[in-house]
């Protein structure tokens, strides 16, 4: 109830034997900076709940209890008094332990795709669009949503999800059959909706309560005929009228939750959004299929959904199809096992320390190498300048390494105090740069998809489409599941592979294309196969150990 503060509630009781218990001690519990308001009557200012809550009580004292404590929390509440951490739940069987299952899947956008958003920006500033809102809207333009609503994507996960689902209600996996799948926005909701369905029309379909025969009295009357999946969302104006007609009313979202929550109705899997993920319990969920992007707080929150005890239930499941592990060990590391030193003001400057140390090293590392073209040059430009930096720095093995060594490590602090307003806008860039640099390094040498999100902002769709040449995405796919017979040194991939001008990142694909030839001779000589694997491993040792010597290092090259 804090909402029934504000600004004319003014001074209650100036006592100090008052005291103040706050539940879920972070959001409104916290919000005492102040908001400024633009609007054609002029400018308003007014204060968050909290603030007005203090004025009311100025000398009372104020506890806050939440299982996700940030840096307001701490700011507002004053240092933590004690804690019963995830940890220590899971031990008392208070809560179910949590297990990860990643599969995540691949985004690849066809480089059209960004010849096209650059040229609608191009006719923007033509018709008189100022710089401010085109680069507003090419921020818009790359967030994460407009990559996950793919309608490929999407129809990938929503064949992985029922084929997953399913085989887990086969096998006995889970107690209920009750999931949760976490979306990233109001539109992919709907899209997967619609995809799912596709699969498994029959799921729309309103059928009885399970096991009706073997109802109390009490469930008899309470639980209602289902869909076995439904959306819960919040009506929206702008909603298609067959998303708004499902959506239904405030009254039939009650219902959803009451349904949702009894054991044997047929509704069994919950879309989600924002709705459901924080302070929602349903005992007997034990699966959820994360497609959002989350962090800290939220994400521990989220996936608390499914760690309530149940009869039966051992744990609960999250099944990630957006690469989230990291997301989940970092914020686990700050909640589960107790502690808030991650949000520490020693941790932050400890980062930016260890960020500034690494940023400065890599830099040195490219002495001789200009990348200001990266920043100022057209995309084609700022794309053959990424290009020349993975060439320069794969000059030799030793340098690659310990380029991928420091930028890993460069990375890990740069998540923990990217905020932070003691790093510069040029230092910024450059960091951009080189997780640009090691996306694609990284993509060579694992042969995965790099993480756009690391990638310069201005630019960074265009990179993750167009990182490498058609030829790179050929090679990649030889030997992914293929019933036609390729031959893998026929003159048509060679002469792919010759036009690549990089040569070092020809050797790199070279060495992955030679690898599966050999693959495929051990299968009918396989002695062959040991002696070529050894000359390759051989030859590619040499090339690793290059030294800097121009001719010495195309020698090699002609040679792999």
């Amino acid at each position: 109830t804090i909402q029934k503060f504000e600004e004319n509630t003014g001074l209650l009781s100036d006592r100090a034997n008052i005291i103040c218990i706050s539940d879920e001690a972070h959001r409104s519990q916290t919000g005492l900076e102040q908001k400024t308001t633009i609007t054609e009557k002029g400018v308003k200012r007014n204060y968050g709940f909290a603030k007005y809550l203090r004025d009311s009580f100025p000398n009372a004292t104020y506890v806050g209890f939440t299982g996700t404590p940030k840096d307001d929390t701490i700011d507002v509440f004053g240092p933590i008094v004690t804690r019963y951490t995830m940890t220590e739940a899971v031990a008392d069987g208070i809560t179910r332990k949590i297990v990860y299952e990643g599969r995540a899947a691949k985004v690849i956008l066809n480089s059209s795709k960004v010849k096209e958003i650059e040229e609608y920006y191009k006719k923007c500033k033509d018709e008189g669009a100022t710089d401010y809102q085109i680069e507003e809207s090419k921020r818009r333009m790359t967030r994460i949503d407009v990559i996950l609503n793919d309608p490929d994507l999407l129809a990938n996960i929503a064949k992985d999800i029922v084929e997953h689902y399913e085989k887990r209600v086969e096998e006995g996996s889970t107690v209920e059959g009750k999931a949760m799948i976490v979306c990233s926005c109001r539109a992919i909701a709907w899209n997967l909706y619609q995809a799912i369905t596709r699969l498994r029309p029959e799921w729309t379909e309103v059928k009885e309560c399970v096991d009706g025969e073997n109802l109390t009295d009490k469930e008899r009357e309470e639980i209602k005929p289902m869909p076995r999946i439904c959306m819960v969302l919040t009506r929206d104006k702008q909603d298609p009228q067959e998303m708004w007609n499902l959506l239904g009313s405030d009254e039939y979202r009650k219902g959803l939750d009451k349904q949702f929550k009894a054991v044997k109705s047929n509704f069994k899997i919950a879309i989600v959004v924002d709705m459901w993920i924080t302070g929602f319990d349903v005992p007997c969920l034990d699966t959820m299929y994360c497609f959002k992007p989350l962090q800290m707080h939220t994400l521990v929150q989220t996936i608390s959904r499914v760690n309530r005890v149940y009869p039966g239930k051992e744990k609960g499941l999250v099944v990630d199809y957006l690469g989230i592990k990291k997301q989940m060990n970092a914020a686990l590391s700050h909640y589960a096992g107790g502690g808030v030193e991650g949000y520490s003001l020693d941790s932050i400057e400890q980062s930016l320390k260890i960020l500034k140390d690494e940023l400065d090293i890599i830099r040195r590392m490219f002495t001789g190498f200009d990348w200001s073209v990266y920043f100022t040059g057209k995309p084609l430009e700022q794309l053959h300048c990424l290009n020349l930096a993975v060439e320069f720095i794969q000059r030799t093995k030793e340098s690659e390494t310990k380029f991928m060594r420091h930028c890993k490590k460069m990375r890990e602090a740069y998540t923990i105090c990217c905020n932070s307003e003691q790093i510069t806008v040029k230092e910024d860039d450059d960091i951009h740069f080189f997780f640009a640099v090691r996306s694609v390094i990284f993509k060579l040498t694992k042969g995965e998809a790099p993480d756009a999100a690391q990638m310069n902002r201005r630019v960074a769709e265009m990179i993750k489409d167009a990182l490498t040449s058609e030829a790179v995405e050929e090679i990649q796919n030889i030997g992914v599941a293929s019933d036609e017979e390729i031959d893998l040194l026929s003159a048509e991939y060679i002469k792919r592979l010759s036009q690549i001008p990089y040569k070092n990142t020809q050797v790199k694909l070279m060495e992955q294309l030679l690898k599966q030839v050999i693959e495929s001779l051990k299968k009918v000589n396989k002695q062959k196969g040991i002696d070529f694997t050894k000359r390759l491993e051989e030859i590619v040792k040499k090339y690793n150990d290059r030294s800097d010597d121009a001719a010495l290092a195309n020698d090699v090259i002609d040679e792999v």
